[in-house]
């Protein structure tokens, strides 16, 4: 009998480079420090670490190709750790958070109010009058949120600052998670943000702008590029029910990074020509 042949073996798709920590001897280096004179230090393992340097870089690879009217925001749930938004802080034009408790973090990190934005589905009564009493951008996600804004605006005699969240007809294609097409939790849709905006008027709020988020971690430029511009489109057409003038448009996230094998980096180049087109 002829020998039986192996059948050739996989090729396992490969991980993006995780070269962003060097390795000396066998160890990770973090921060220009081997991890076990950091656990010494620490005192006690399991601990978090974190690279300046790489926060530093990562913030200028973005502002690298980013055009001038658009502003970078550090969005506290990926991490609310108060010393790291204290330094994130200085590297960003502001701060978006989703709590009450996040609220506070940023105030004692002295990140300025006029610069937090606020937003997520059912937020707290004392969550939105801790947001009035700031004077932080809240973002409206449903009209139950209006009557206490109102209540809180006239109590304290400090029109609350409002954006409307939309939640868009349309998704980011190929997202990790979806937060627009179809039913969702995460805004007003987009139906009834007209009537949501004559309200807005009659109460009085400080009306400032949109918010529109169709999805996170997405790894593919053209479908960011297409969101973004249909984005604005939908802004544009908003617009026009608006009590106020449209200072700001939240375009949301969504860029992406490489969790698993097989993925690959997202490429900012692409999203960073479109959105100067779009600034333009």
């Amino acid at each position: 009998m002829p020998p039986t042949e192996r059948p050739a073996r996989p090729t396992l798709p490969k991980h993006a480079d995780m070269n962003q920590f060097p390795v000396m001897d066998g160890e990770l280096v973090v921060g220009g420090q081997r991890l076990s004179r950091l656990a010494q230090r620490v005192g006690q393992t399991p601990f978090y670490a974190y690279d300046r340097s790489l926060m530093r870089a990562r913030v200028a690879e973005l502002r690298a190709i980013l055009p001038a009217a658009v502003r970078l925001h550090y969005a506290m749930k990926a991490n609310p750790m108060p010393a790291l938004v204290a330094f994130m802080r200085e590297l960003v034009d502001g701060v978006d958070l989703a709590s009450g408790g996040e609220l506070k973090v940023a105030l004692d990190a002295e990140v300025d109010p006029v610069h937090v934005s606020f937003a997520g589905p059912g937020k707290r009564e004392a969550e939105l009058w801790q947001a009035v009493a700031a004077g932080v951008l809240l973002n409206v996600e449903s009209a139950r949120e209006l009557a206490v804004l109102k209540a809180a605006s006239d109590a304290l005699g400090l029109p609350a600052r409002v954006a409307v969240r939309v939640n868009p007809d349309f998704e980011l294609k190929s997202s990790g998670m979806k937060m627009g097409g179809g039913a969702k939790p995460f805004g007003v849709d987009e139906a009834q943000v007209p009537g949501l905006l004559a309200d807005i008027g009659k109460a009085g709020l400080a009306f400032e702008g949109f918010h529109v988020y169709a999805g996170s971690q997405n790894l593919h430029a053209t479908s960011i590029c297409e969101a973004q511009q249909k984005t604005l489109d939908l802004a544009v057409r908003l617009s026009r029910f608006a009590p106020g003038p449209v200072k700001s448009l939240n375009l949301g996230g969504g860029f992406g990074i490489p969790y698993f094998p097989g993925e690959q980096r997202l490429k900012l180049g692409p999203i960073g020509k479109s959105l100067t087109d779009l600034a333009a």
